[in-house]
């Protein structure tokens, strides 16, 4: 299997509570054969304690980014709030990718579909799934950091987010965490070794 030395993308997008964050950071650590790394983000807050620019985030003022955001230097940001921006530039994007790093992005499914669009088959993006909208219930309750009207909102979000999932190359259901686990490592495995 020989890897070309261009990087490729692989994006990761699922409803709250899926078990997302655990698989992604599951591959980072036991795979470094897979040469997975996160893009590095842009924000509009300042840094906190040991950040540096450039090492967790880019740090921009609010108006840097406004104007990066009108001469369209992103590949897909948010304003979470009133001037806190996220966002991930697409030169940071590029030179990860010459650099030969598969980068990896955890972004909301609107997120996801947009990338993919932008890198097409450079790009494989894959869905997490819960088993179902009861079972993942069941998490956000036994979690037991939400407030019940919280956990509300994240169930109806999560029913919306269900929707994009046909819009992903790979959709994982994730029941057992291994059996999710090797699935996903399979398809990030068949997607690099394709030239």
């Amino acid at each position: 299997m020989h890897f070309n030395m261009r990087g490729k993308l692989i994006i990761f997008s699922a409803p709250s509570g899926t078990g997302k964050s655990t698989i992604i950071s599951w591959l980072m650590k036991e795979h470094k054969e897979l040469n997975l790394a996160f893009s590095i983000s842009c924000t509009s807050r300042a840094p906190r304690g040991t950040e540096q620019n450039g090492v967790e985030y880019f740090f921009l003022t609010p108006e840097e980014f406004r104007a990066r955001i009108e001469d369209d230097e992103f590949l897909e940001f948010e304003e979470v709030y009133t001037d806190r921006f996220y966002g991930t530039l697409k030169s940071q994007v590029e030179k990860q990718l010459e650099a030969g790093q598969n980068v990896v992005f955890d972004v909301d499914v609107k997120g996801g579909v947009n990338i993919k669009k932008f890198y097409g088959d450079e790009a494989l993006s894959i869905f997490i799934q819960p088993p179902s909208i009861n079972e993942l219930r069941r998490r956000l309750e036994a979690r037991a950091t939400d407030a019940p009207d919280v956990i509300d909102q994240r169930i109806a979000r999560a029913e919306f987010e269900l929707t994009f999932a046909e819009k992903f190359d790979k959709v994982v259901v994730n029941d057992i965490l291994e059996y999710a686990e090797a699935d996903v490592l399979a398809a990030i495995q068949q997607f690099l070794s394709k030239d």
